[in-house]
């Protein structure tokens, strides 16, 4: 890394994505109407610079896909992978070095290409503070060059006691961030279609924390399909993020949709509300799909 890249790397920077990039039906909105799946990600990462890499979760991408996935983005964008369930749910953390080496490799070969964002370790819902030792061991087994967050969904994690200052500060002792996920707006009226009914089925209900254990917060948060029914809870973290950066902090603010068609409109919202709490925040860039809309409108001159 030059000395450049260094303090640049060290600039405060807020990151917004979405959970996904490659979804046909943004086409015609965040993607132009004939764009081919192919020039997806690229046309994602000309306006988001992250994006979850949840398909980690279930399987590993060969390592030319990574490459794929370098090329098609600017330096400085963010992938921000998942555990393995292999690792966080079926080992339990435990007796898997294998897996762990494997998938470090990736956050390897991405950090080389200045396109890693935090790993985030989501721990199943059976996963509780009497499992404290085993968390413990497995984050200090990690490498320290990369950034992590860890996402608990066992409620003994939130009983503001023993637990949860345990979590919080082992979490700080090694700088890594407690991944903190919302659903406060997907839970606040009745569903409205199927896909909600079915987000509210089976998303969590985490109680809400605002924790900062390191130096990217990371916020998973679950909105609506009507993007003006989330306006106070995204306004909550826009309020917030602004803290942090003014805290010199890089934030990470994923939005989802229980239908994902609505998750870019989302994440645009937040961008604009973080901007209006924090000036300095540089405006969402145009979407690839209304700057193709704009280009082909008829002029009466």
């Amino acid at each position: 890394m030059t000395e450049a890249t260094l303090a640049d790397s060290q600039r405060p920077s807020l990151y917004i994505g979405c959970p996904i990039w490659a979804f046909a039906q943004w086409k015609g909105s965040l993607f132009t109407a004939k764009a081919t799946r192919r020039e997806f990600l690229s046309q994602y990462a000309s306006v988001f610079n992250t994006v979850e890499v949840n398909s980690t979760f279930y399987a590993f991408p060969g390592s030319e896909t990574i490459e794929q996935w370098c090329d098609q983005t600017p330096a400085g964008f963010r992938f921000c992978l998942k555990f393995p369930k292999s690792i966080s749910h079926e080992s339990k953390l435990f007796d898997c070095g294998a897996v762990t080496d494997a998938f470090l490799s990736l956050l390897s070969t991405l950090q080389q290409r200045d396109r890693l964002g935090p790993a985030f370790l989501q721990l199943p819902p059976y996963f509780s503070g009497t499992d404290f030792d085993l968390l413990e061991q497995f984050l200090r087994s990690l490498p320290k060059e990369f950034s992590y967050a860890v996402e608990v969904r066992h409620r003994n994690w939130f009983d503001n006691s023993e637990c949860e200052r345990n979590l919080d500060q082992l979490l700080t002792d090694l700088g890594i961030d407690r991944c903190l996920f919302d659903s406060r707006s997907l839970f606040s009226a009745s569903p409205t279609d199927e896909t909600e009914k079915e987000a509210q089925r089976r998303k969590p209900r985490s109680p809400f924390r605002t924790t900062v254990t390191g130096q990217h917060p990371m916020v998973r948060a679950v909105g609506r399909n009507d993007v003006a029914a989330v306006e106070d809870w995204w306004n909550d973290w826009a309020e917030i993020a602004a803290c942090w950066l003014q805290q010199g902090l890089s934030p990470y603010l994923f939005t989802h949709a229980p239908n994902e068609l609505f998750a870019p409109a989302l994440g645009e919202k937040l961008w604009g509300l973080v901007k209006k709490h924090h000036p300095d925040v540089p405006p969402m860039p145009e979407w690839p799909g209304r700057a193709e809309v704009t280009f082909r409108q008829p002029t009466l001159f």
